[in-house]
């Protein structure tokens, strides 16, 4: 049980309370608790009993609830409100807009115990006539169904990543004379992996009897295709055939069916050959090898063929970390810790960009601290000489598209990330005025996470991508690839055309700790479904690069 888990038991617990109508104080000491915990910078289970009663926050009763699920892994209290809650009430808490005290009415008053109910109601408008429902309320919440029920059973690569690792040992010990190789979303690094794949030489009746064994049910089965499901709710799926034909196989269960479906109209390619390796595939139709990631559209098969497809950008090609929150808003660690880590990883220089004072929920920056968080990064830079940090602000665009801040205060920012962080909910008339304002003000550098989207959470508020990228082209406005695996925004798919008008893109991994440095691998894997190369990317630029690129912006303040 790490920090994390006992949080989410403790909030959960908070929201079933409430959902029940139980003690509300005792709801709140669970809330707040959860909050407390989630925030602490030391595992529980590392400290001793005394010192976990004597956190503030954490009282006797709690107290004991800590380590009742440090040393069982359970929280009693939590498992008698299961218990007594029927499972689409559970369901009901993942939807947004409804919280406990909805979730009650629709359970106590309208009766409706699954999520199927509950959408049926709103179609038939019935949600208006309870209190705390109007139009706009059920609107939201059925929108919010649909997209949930349409994501159930989906995952982020970066969520399903190590488990594919983990059964693809497995398989390879069980299976040890046989070939297992992964292939489909995940060869092509989808940000949203739906099930992982296999091409194997193995037969579907081995299959069959190992996953069935392994509390696994069949899903699908075909002539030479067989998928099953586990209690994770992660579907895994196999491509049986025989040895002669896995290299034509792996090279058609790792392209889209667009790539495909061009692939054959190019080339005079016909599956069920055999081949040595999926390279002699491209050999034979005298066109270079492309990779899976690459494999998505018909335009990587022109530019191919016209020897225009790069070199994609790598990992080991990110030089430094844009976009970082410390714990001067809401950040985990101290500048001077993310510098350390920073130099380990044998990076250049590092761009601290907290929360703006209109994020009060973040601890944003108001004018006076911005003055002492500048003097502290002077003292910095002079004590690690040879690394540089830069002084930005992640500023929330406001309502109208203005930045947070008068010109006095953006202009003692080396870089400005701009950002929208409230009211998303905006028709695309409003969110392009927002984002059109905020790109043709001269201190803004950066672009942050184009649509607010967080992946199989909420989609984004709509845009019009082609006109905020030419506006960025005619601005000078570099565009983020916000690397945190949630986010992925902008959208890979728009890449090519801001690279087509010139526009720099930053892979930035909006770190709120020096572990989250490392989503930048995350970004990168989006990135390389694209022609984005290392020099066409602002965090792969090096120290002096970057400075030149300040001097160039700072001339369209004057």
């Amino acid at each position: 049980m790490d920090n994390n888990s006992i949080a989410d038991n403790f909030s959960l617990l908070a929201k079933l309370m409430d959902i029940h109508g139980d003690n509300s104080f005792k709801s709140k000491s669970y809330s707040v608790a959860a909050f407390t915990i989630e925030k602490l910078p030391t595992a529980l289970t590392e400290l001793p009993a005394a010192k976990i009663f004597s956190i503030k926050g954490i009282g006797d009763a709690i107290g004991k609830k800590i380590i009742e699920q440090i040393e069982t892994g359970q929280l009693s209290a939590l498992n008698e409100y299961l218990q007594k809650t029927p499972p689409g009430i559970l369901e009901m808490l993942a939807i947004k807009g409804i919280g406990p005290k909805k979730i009650a009415t629709i359970w106590k008053e309208l009766e409706i115990e699954t999520l199927g109910e509950l959408l049926y109601a709103c179609n038939e408008n019935r949600l208006t006539l309870y209190k705390g429902f109007g139009e706009k309320t059920q609107q939201n919440i059925k929108e919010s169904i649909e997209f949930y029920m349409g994501s159930l059973g989906s995952f982020l690569y970066q969520q399903i990543e190590s488990y594919a690792t983990v059964i693809d040992e497995k398989l390879k010990k069980e299976f040890a004379l046989d070939q297992f190789i992964l292939t489909g979303e995940l060869r092509r690094q989808l940000a949203v992996i739906e099930k992982i794949e296999w091409v194997t030489t193995t037969s579907l009746s081995n299959l069959k009897t190992f996953f069935i064994a392994n509390d696994f049910i069949i899903k699908e089965e075909a002539d030479s295709y067989i998928s099953f499901k586990g209690k994770e709710n992660i579907t895994v799926g196999f491509f049986c055939c025989d040895a002669a034909n896995i290299f034509s196989k792996l090279f058609t269960s790792s392209c889209s069916e667009t790539f495909l479906s061009a692939w054959k109209s190019a080339t005079n390619w016909e599956a069920g050959f055999s081949y040595k390796t999926e390279e002699e595939i491209f050999f034979a139709q005298k066109i270079d090898f492309i990779p899976p990631f690459r494999r998505e559209t018909e335009k990587n098969i022109i530019h191919e063929k016209s020897g225009l497809l790069t070199i994609p950008i790598q990992t080991n090609d990110i030089k430094s970390i844009i976009h970082s929150h410390s714990k001067w808003s809401d950040g985990n660690n101290t500048i001077e810790e993310m510098i350390v880590a920073a130099i380990k990883k044998g990076l250049e220089y590092l761009v601290i960009s907290d929360h703006s004072k209109s994020a009060f929920y973040a601890n944003g920056l108001r004018e006076d601290r911005i003055i002492a968080q500048h003097q502290q990064i002077d003292e910095l830079n002079k004590k690690y000489s040879g690394f540089r940090i830069f002084k930005s602000i992640e500023s929330d665009i406001l309502n109208d598209g203005n930045l947070d801040y008068d010109d006095e205060i953006l202009s003692s920012f080396d870089l400005i990330i701009a950002s929208i962080h409230s009211n998303l909910k905006m028709n695309e008339e409003k969110a392009m005025m927002r984002l059109m304002n905020a790109i043709e003000n001269p201190y803004t550098t950066i672009l942050g996470h184009m649509t607010g989207r967080l992946l199989l959470s909420r989609n984004g508020y709509p845009v019009d991508h082609k006109r905020i990228i030419e506006a960025c082209a005619a601005n000078d406005v570099v565009i983020e690839l916000n690397a945190h695996p949630r986010r992925l925004d902008i959208d890979w798919r728009w890449i090519d055309y801001a690279l087509e008008k010139n526009v720099l893109i930053s892979i930035d991994p909006d770190a709120h700790s020096i572990e989250g440095f490392d989503d930048c691998r995350y970004g990168v894997l989006v990135a390389q479904k694209t022609g984005l190369i290392k020099e066409k990317n602002l965090s792969s630029f090096s120290l002096k690069e970057f400075e030149s690129f300040l001097v160039q912006q700072h001339s369209k303040r004057n």
